[in-house]
């Protein structure tokens, strides 16, 4: 199934496998070739041809087609570079800008990115090594995306006199070094509601549930529950413990840039 496999597979398995189709030291050829490419490539068949040639088995006939079609995904950093290789390899001097919008054109009204392509169509389908392979539905590889992740948050909206708390994100990760409203990974029941304002030492409070809210990135959705924590007045010591701040509405409004992921509890501080 893979070349991990392929590589471990015992020889008289391989054997087996290959049973019926002739030209058994093709087989070995693959099995010592997928062993090359587990110790030496990390277990990554290389579309570079001078590596594809080092591997056992292939020569410059098959190296050339396997790294005309090598696979690789259209995001990755080093495949964009490789395609702009190409491309400026045979980019003529005279009329760039024709040959460019060319390409675009093929892209969009025959190869198609999102279907199936009208290759009796193309002028290039003679040289197209997608289509002699029959693989023109292959490309361009795309990642699959990743489930998003879910995460429950409590999130609080605390009051402390005419002033709003405000915590500060770490300086990496997601929306790193931007100002939040605290918040607490998880659902939490009132008991644990009630634990938690213990654990900060808030004892004197109104607490009042500002509802559900929810925000989406591109690999986390953030579902959320908040809270209005009303209090006269705050310690200094449970301002550092929690890396807190307080911060006018005026000042919240002008100085500190909440994340959107926030934005359905921080309108709620200028209701009424």
């Amino acid at each position: 199934p893979d070349v991990k496999a392929l590589a471990e597979v015992p020889d008289d398995e391989l054997m087996k496998l290959w049973e019926g189709l002739g030209y058994y030291n093709r087989a070995r050829n693959l099995k010592a070739a997928a062993v090359q490419i587990m110790e030496e490539f990390d277990g990554e068949i290389p579309s570079d041809y001078s590596k594809l040639l080092s591997l056992r088995g292939i020569g410059e006939y098959t190296a050339g087609a396997i790294a005309s079609i090598a696979d690789g995904e259209i995001n990755k950093t080093s495949v964009k570079k490789k395609i702009t290789q190409e491309v400026k390899r045979v980019l003529p001097e005279e009329r760039p800008g024709d040959f460019n919008q060319a390409l675009m054109d093929l892209g969009s009204s025959i190869c198609i990115p999102n279907g199936e392509p009208f290759c009796e169509n193309c002028p290039w389908e003679a040289v197209c090594q997608a289509h002699k392979y029959g693989r023109e539905t292959d490309f361009p590889v795309k990642a699959k995306k990743k489930k998003r992740k879910i995460e429950k948050k409590a999130v609080f909206l605390i009051e402390v006199s005419d002033k709003i708390i405000l915590h500060k994100r770490p300086e990496k990760g997601l929306l790193s070094g931007l100002w939040e409203l605290p918040n607490l990974d998880g659902e939490l029941s009132a008991k644990e509601l009630s634990e938690q304002m213990k654990k900060w030492e808030i004892g004197d409070y109104m607490i009042e549930p500002l509802g559900e809210g929810k925000h989406i990135f591109s690999h986390v959705e953030w579902q959320m529950r908040g809270y209005r924590i009303q209090m006269r007045d705050i310690s200094e010591k449970l301002l550092e413990k929690e890396e807190w701040i307080a911060v006018s509405r005026e000042d919240l409004e002008e100085k500190y840039a909440i994340p959107s992921a926030f934005e359905c509890y921080r309108k709620q501080i200028y209701r009424g």
